[in-house]
């Protein structure tokens, strides 16, 4: 199973953009997938998921709003669109599988795959 997260890059607070994580070796509907990012000198922490079969999503409180994720079956992606972004959202973003069905979680416990991960920076 490989992950590779991309789409990253530099944009002024209230800017966009979209990050795409492609998988192989698994099928969308095996596993959720979780957007995870890590801030310099923070922890890593969890900022949305999509269970295995799409119905069900879990976002992150400071992400309500402005971030939304999707997937694409048949191209085994799934995408995070961030808007309204602020420095705080600021980190590597990584995306992860979790073999488990039913609703996702945004602890990185359950996650047994990772992606390399892509930088966002936001700022003026």
């Amino acid at each position: 199973v490989q992950l590779q997260a991309f789409g990253g890059g530099s944009v002024q607070p209230g800017g966009s953009l979209r990050l795409s994580c492609v998988v192989s070796g698994r099928i969308l509907d095996d596993y959720s997938v979780g957007w995870f990012r890590q801030a310099p000198g923070k922890d890593r922490e969890g900022v949305v998921c999509i269970s295995n079969s799409g119905r069900n999503t879990n976002y992150r409180e400071s992400v309500k709003g402005r971030f939304v994720i999707s997937r694409d079956k048949a191209k085994n992606m799934v995408y995070l669109q961030m808007d309204r972004l602020k420095p705080e959202d600021a980190g590597v973003y990584y995306c992860a599988t979790d073999p488990v069905h039913g609703a996702c979680l945004l602890e990185i416990a359950p996650y047994d795959y990772w992606g390399r991960g892509t930088l966002v920076t936001v700022s003026s």
